[in-house]
């Protein structure tokens, strides 16, 4: 079957979404795209050209259809559905038992949650062999890997199958073996801002010497190799030694910092109210926002040249 004949079904036309269509439209699938929002559906074709030019790919959304329900999608046709709606545990139960009474018996229902087990979200379901989590990181249009999330009912040849897809897409995928609260990428994520955050409780640091030292540093390394292999490069001897004098003094909260959860009452989330660790207006915004956006290209062409996606 050729890319061209590929159908895929995007449940959530948000940010996350969008970014996920674009990834299909630019590998030469056709999409459908479930939306309960009109405004979204209205918008999303436009959204869709911008990640499709950002990925360096031709902007035509030809291949994009809208619905306002799962039951209007032609389900005949779809190989994957990736759920994107927000993180709504029996929002996302619902959905996945509607697709399971939708979806021929050969698509693969997936989930793109941060943070549920996809064994809670197709839990008491019947076919929880080709349902597994599709962990996308924001940008999805822009950031390589996807984590391919399998529990203990899924079928580990329909996980390689999505990943696989996801591979011919320009994806790096990794296989997930356990289902386990934050996958790998937000479990290790996790643990950094954990630390991070308590240094600027603790007046240790400030917001911006935090970044600093995370993108100047050993995040700098990052982009060349993993944490593995650059300790492979460094010494475990040293890694161990630094272990036993760190590690016990580091941070082990169960939950977010004080200055965290004052930002958050205080709505200082970030882009979303222009106020979070830093201020923000609509033009410093778009300016950080083209940053951004360029910085994660160029690191892609590294990526590239090295064959590694």
């Amino acid at each position: 079957m050729s890319q061209s004949e590929r159908h895929a079904l995007v449940i959530g036309g948000g940010t996350m979404g969008v970014g996920i269509i674009a990834m299909f439209l630019g590998g030469g699938w056709t999409v459908d795209v479930v939306s309960r929002s009109a405004s979204t559906r209205d918008g999303l074709a436009a959204a869709t050209a911008k990640a499709l030019a950002a990925m360096g790919k031709p902007t035509s959304t030809a291949g994009l259809k809208t619905f306002a329900t799962l039951p209007e999608a032609d389900w005949t046709r779809i190989d994957v559905a990736v759920e994107t709606v927000t993180e709504d545990l029996a929002l996302k139960q619902r959905l996945f038992a509607e697709m399971e009474k939708l979806a021929t018996p050969g698509c693969a229902l997936t989930s793109n949650s941060s943070s549920f087990p996809i064994s809670e979200i197709a839990k008491g379901l019947k076919t929880q062999g080709r349902m597994m989590g599709l962990h996308f990181f924001m940008p999805a249009h822009l950031i390589p890997l996807v984590e391919v999330v399998r529990s203990v009912h899924t079928d580990v040849s329909q996980a390689e199958r999505v990943g696989a897809i996801m591979a011919a897409l320009g994806k790096r995928p990794v296989q997930v073996k356990k289902d386990v609260i934050g996958f790998l990428g937000n479990r290790i994520q996790g643990a950094l801002m954990r630390e991070a955050l308590w240094l600027i409780e603790e007046g240790v640091a400030s917001p911006e010497d935090i970044d600093a030292t995370v993108r100047l540093s050993f995040g700098f390394r990052y982009a060349a190799a993993g944490p593995i292999v650059q300790k492979e490069h460094s010494g475990w001897d040293t890694t161990c030694a630094v272990a036993k004098i760190i590690w016990p003094d580091l941070n082990n909260a169960k939950g977010p910092p004080p200055v965290l959860q004052k930002n958050v009452d205080e709505g200082r989330i970030g882009f979303k109210t222009k106020r979070g660790f830093f201020e923000w207006n609509d033009e410093s915004m778009a300016k950080e926002r083209a940053r951004y956006e360029r910085a994660l290209r160029k690191c892609l062409e590294i990526f590239k040249e090295e064959g590694i996606v």
